[in-house]
């Protein structure tokens, strides 16, 4: 669907009052496509819209809409409207919407809600807010080990319509109790006579309704599976988790993540819907933080006043010498914090993490400081600015670099897992984070280094 095509097509049907032609078209797109025709349309026109959607799309096409779209709607349309789309929305969907929603919003759409779906709600939005029960459905296939295949196959035909999923058919006791789950191509494929308990084999993977979010998305990766499912503490199947669900929580994640890093708070709404006010006080946190953290790169500077004032040279160099530990400390902090996330590290191997970034940094700051050194050295060839120790500057930019690079990527690499062993996000451990901290240190040891060699010369 090419939206800048709609678009003008759907609002002229729009204002020439067309709606029978416009409910005709409409018929012609699934509901992915309708949320996205729907959140392009002005205020105005969206609701115009959703009400001549087919009755069996309404549902599945507020699903996909954007919450400040959801919104929108919930205001506009009449609360006979509203009550037959939550009845008829998905439990993980629903409780996503009404998650966000304030208090009393959420108690007068309760009340909309027929009474096994009100239970069903309810029970969704008492678990913990980032726990699998919120994502979990409860329309499922379970079947008993003592049916026949062919008793089966009847129970899938009869209820399979109102099923998530049915890839997998989970064996449950006469109590409900998980005990088995069966791929549909066991079945498909068994004889008819054959009983489900000759089937199984006992082996399955379940979630637990407490369970983090971020679990099931190791459990998802770890065992390839379209669909799990969520059981209590005493093992009773409550509803499955599936894989398009799993799917936005990794990207919420990401997004998270990726601001974080990027030192800000991450944002509870899309960019464009965030207020203006809203963003500011996600991001001014963070500035105010490193701003003072920066003061302290002018209190090091300050220790070395006299000796910039004797060779205002080495004022020339301060930007190359922070800039290159601070971003050898930001590759480092992106590659720790990714495998942190991944899983292919822990705490446990913050020593084999640390060698292998002191390698890292020994060679990456011996591969920038002989550039450095070099470019000190022939510099004077065309452009005769540093004077006659110009070989002995050279040398300080040379070991400067060595030493800031290696250091920004011990910074870099370990303060993602001290982040982690004290019980904080490693996604903190920002970029600009890690660059303020390596700009400090960075200049103790360009001035410190310069001291040291240049001492008796020039300075």
């Amino acid at each position: 669907m090419s939206d800048v095509i709609i678009i003008p097509e759907i609002e002229e049907l729009i204002e020439q009052r067309k709606s029978r032609a416009l409910k005709e078209r409409l018929k012609e797109f699934r509901p992915g496509d309708l949320a996205e025709l729907i959140e392009d349309l002005p205020d105005n026109h969206k609701a115009v819209v959703f009400r001549l959607l087919p009755r069996e799309l309404t549902a599945d096409t507020f699903e996909y809409l954007a919450f400040r779209s959801q919104q929108h709607l919930l205001k506009t349309l009449a609360k006979n409207e509203v009550a037959a789309i939550l009845n008829e929305m998905k439990a993980d969907d629903r409780t996503a919407l009404l998650e966000e929603l304030p208090g009393i919003a959420v108690k007068q759409l309760l009340e909309l809600l027929t009474p096994d779906e009100r239970i069903v709600a309810v029970q969704h939005l008492g678990y913990p807010e980032d726990s699998v029960g919120r994502l979990m459905v409860p329309d499922f296939i379970s079947v008993r080990p003592d049916w026949t295949v062919q008793k089966v196959l009847d129970h899938i035909r009869k209820n399979g319509k109102d099923s998530e999923s049915i890839n997998v058919i989970y064996v449950t006791d006469d109590r409900g109790r998980l005990i088995d789950d069966l791929r549909i191509r066991e079945i498909l494929l068994a004889p008819a006579r054959k009983k489900v308990s000759d089937l199984m084999d006992e082996s399955f993977i379940f979630l637990q309704a407490t369970d983090d979010r971020e679990d099931a998305v190791d459990v998802f990766k770890k065992y390839d599976r379209v669909a799990l499912p969520v059981v209590n503490s005493e093992r009773f199947l409550l509803g499955i988790v599936t894989v398009d669900d799993v799917l936005d929580v990794i990207e919420e994640e990401h997004t998270e993540d990726i601001q974080k890093f990027g030192g800000l708070d991450a944002l509870e709404t899309p960019y464009m819907h965030t207020g203006f006010f809203q963003m500011i006080k996600r991001r001014v946190g963070w500035l105010i933080v490193l701003f003072f953290g920066q003061m302290f790169t002018v209190t090091a500077m300050s220790f070395f006043q006299d000796e910039i004032a004797t060779a205002v040279v080495l004022g020339l160099f301060i930007p190359l010498i922070i800039s290159s530990g601070g971003n050898s400390g930001s590759q480092a902090a992106t590659l720790i914090i990714r495998a942190l996330a991944l899983g292919e590290v822990g705490l446990k191997d913050w020593w084999i993490v640390m060698r292998r970034e002191i390698l890292a940094g020994l060679t990456l700051g011996g591969i920038l400081g002989f550039i450095g050194f070099f470019r000190v050295v022939l510099w004077p060839l065309f452009f005769p600015d540093y004077g006659e120790h110009y070989i002995l500057l050279g040398c300080v930019i040379g070991l400067s670099l060595l030493g800031v690079v290696m250091w920004g990527t011990i910074t870099g690499s370990m303060l993602p897992l001290v982040m982690q062993r004290l019980g904080f996000d490693p996604a903190a451990s920002s970029a600009p984070f890690v660059a303020m901290l390596v700009d400090v240190t960075g200049l103790v040891i360009y001035f410190s280094v310069a001291v040291l060699l240049l001492t008796g010369t020039m300075l």
